[in-house]
Parts: C-alpha cells; structure tokens; sequence
C-alpha cells in the first residue's frame, strides 16, 4: 500500500493515543454495559471512532487497522442501537405479556383490591341514587353542586384544548394511583384505605348524579375511559397490597430482602397500571368530550371494556412461560 509523505511516527502517534480508548470501547461492546453511566460512556467512545475513522482514512493507516477499526464501529453500533431497539420491544412485552400473567398469578390480591373498591362503589352508589342527601355526607356540598354544574349539559371543548385536558387527566390519574399504590409501604394499610376511600368517593358521585338527573350526561363522558381508568386504580392498589404483604409474609427474609424479592412483581403491576390510566387519559382528553351521540359513546365504551377483559384474561397465553 502507497503511504503518502506523512512521516510514520504520525500515524504511529496517532493510534498510540487512542489506543486505550478503542479497547475501553472494545471491553465494553465485548461484555455488555452494566449501568446507565456505562451506555453513556460507550455512545460517547461510539462517536469518537467515528471522528478517528475519519481521521485515520485520512491519515492512510495500514489496512489492517482500519479494518478492525470499522470492525469495532459496526459492533458498536449494533451494541447501541440493537440495545435501544430491544428495549422498545422488551417494554411492549412487560406490558402486554408481563403483565397480565402476573395479574393472574396473584389473582387473589387482585380480587382484593378489586372488592376493597367496588364494595364500598357500590354502597356509595346505591345509596345515594336512592337518597342524594346521603351525598352530602361523603363530600362538601359546594363540590357536589359543581360537579351537579359540571354535568348539567353536554361536556364539549374547543378541540385545541384536548392535548391540554389529556395532560390533566394523566396528572389526576397517576396521583390516585400513586397514593393506593406507594402507601403499600405502610404494611398494606394505606392502599386498603386509598382503594376504599376512592371507590366510595366515585360511587357517590355516580349514584347522585344519576340521581339529580345528569345520568346521561356522565355516562358520555365517562364510559370511555371508565374500564382503563377504574381497572388501573384497582391494579394499582393490587401492587400496593403485594408490597404491603411482602413486608409481613417475609418468608424468613429481611423485610428489606422480601421487599426486594416482591420487587419484579410489583413493578410488573405497576407498568400495566401505568399503562391504563395513560390510555384512560387519551381518551378521556381526546374522545370523551367529543361530538358523539351517548348511544355511540356507550358501545365505544361497551368496547374498551372487553378490550381490557381480554388483555387481562388472555394477554400473555399464547407465549411460553417466562
């Protein structure tokens, strides 16, 4: 191979000087980064060969570096971005396989927290569509007069507020679920009451409006959204129970041991929960405001119901256990 009038030393110099970072790189493509402080380190070794690849054409080293050098770029790159590419599927999965197979497998918690709020919904409803005084009881009557307000017509919007509302509603949400959640860490008592408390706050609100006259009203609104956003609070509450229990039923592990053993399986819950109320958000923010007659709102939401009874009854069937 003709070498140009660059003297050797430069080149020699020049793999000489980052000789260490190609293997740093190479160590790093070879083993796998273990943190997120390592993946940032390898993107960064990435575009830096990418720079001495271009440099190096340039300076015609011998093919035989260059070779290895492009090499070690293609193996990067597919470290890189194979990795992100497999994190995206790996999430889809969690979600859609993961999830509903650990709901069933603690199908007991689950059925629960699922009577923890509905129970007293129910009571909340049936009382105060029979005796809307007993809403008083429950919450203020300033709040009960402006929900009475809220839904004494249609909900309609300007369609450029939807982004906005959807963005509410995904705040409102997470913060319900994040209390029946998180406050599974006092031994499960603080999810039993956030599941209780809310399911009988929600009852009451549905039985007396239904009450007052605004049925129809609060059934367009809401029977979109209701299965994702209901069931996601209740599978919140599921994984605040699962946590609560780990740190009773330790096994014969430190509780701190049992709280990280019942970690996979919490944070398995947790994704799917996450995963409802922010579909529960986008539809709440971007259909459940929408021009659409209540008989048409009423079998889309007949619809998303049977979708998530079949996510959580099938989801995961079909694929080998993990």
């Amino acid at each position: 191979m003709r070498l140009d009038a660059r003297s050797t030393r430069d080149r020699e110099a020049f793999v000489a000087d980052r000789r260490k970072r190609w293997d740093r790189l190479d160590g790093l493509v070879g083993r796998g980064p273990a943190s997120a402080a390592e993946w940032a380190e390898l993107a960064s070794l990435y575009r830096s060969l990418c720079a001495d690849l271009s440099r190096a054409r340039g300076l015609l080293l011998t093919g035989d570096v260059l070779i290895a050098l492009e090499q070690l770029a293609a193996r990067a790159h597919n470290a890189l971005y194979g990795a992100r590419q497999s994190e995206r599927t790996g999430l889809v999965q969690l979600v859609a396989r993961d999830f509903p197979r650990e709901l069933r497998a603690g199908w007991a918690m689950f059925a629960l927290a699922a009577t923890l709020f509905y129970g007293p919904f129910l009571l909340g409803f049936v009382a105060s569509s029979i005796d809307p005084t007993y809403a008083s009881g429950i919450l203020p009557e300033a709040q009960l007069s402006q929900m009475e307000q809220m839904y004494s017509g249609e909900i309609a919007r300007p369609a450029w507020e939807d982004a906005s509302m959807a963005g509410f509603y995904v705040f409102n949400n997470v913060g319900i679920a994040f209390r029946c959640f998180a406050t599974g860490a006092l031994a499960g008592l603080g999810s039993l009451w956030f599941l209780a408390y809310n399911g009988l706050v929600l009852g009451t609100v549905f039985g007396y409006l239904i009450a007052v006259g605004k049925g129809a009203n609060l059934l367009a609104f809401t029977a979109g959204h209701s299965a994702w956003e209901l069931t996601g609070i209740v599978v919140s509450g599921t994984a605040g129970l699962r946590m609560g229990w780990s740190l009773i039923d330790t096994g014969g592990r430190t509780r701190l041991g049992s709280l990280r053993a019942a970690g996979p399986s919490v944070y398995r819950l947790i994704a799917g929960a996450t995963a409802m109320l922010f579909m529960a958000a986008a539809i709440e923010g971007f259909w459940s405001a929408g021009p659409v007659p209540v008989a048409g709102k009423a079998v889309f939401g007949a619809l998303q119901a049977v979708i998530v009874a079949a996510w959580l009854l099938l989801g995961g069937r079909a694929a080998s256990p993990p």
